[in-house]
């Protein structure tokens, strides 16, 4: 979708109400969850329900700092696993990227 960013600044000004180093903080842990919560999201080996439960948390924390493209993506792949879609793979993979992509603009 176009209307995805990578990272929406405004909306984390918004809610740091401006303050720079709370922004970094908040990115710092978003960016280490993301670390931690996409290897577990594209393991098949989990159960769906496990997966779709750190896609979950990933999209609600992607929303709080404005990483519209991974909240989209997590939202999707939290979808996908909760139906048993046999597109969720697809999805997490199409996860992972846009976390990629996001962390390389934070790094």
């Amino acid at each position: 979708m176009g209307d995805e960013t990578l990272l929406d600044r405004t909306h984390l000004a918004a809610q740091t109400f401006g303050d720079e180093a709370l922004a970094d903080e908040l990115l710092g842990l978003f960016a280490q969850q993301c670390r931690q919560l996409v290897p577990g999201i594209i393991d098949p080996a989990r159960p769906e329900a496990d997966r779709a439960d750190l896609a979950h948390t990933l999209k609600g924390s992607a929303l709080g700092v404005g990483a519209t493209r991974a909240a989209a993506r997590a939202a999707e792949t939290e979808d996908a696993l909760r139906t048993g879609s046999t597109s969720a793979a697809r999805r997490a993979q199409a996860l992972a990227e846009a976390v990629a992509a996001t962390l390389a603009v934070l790094d």
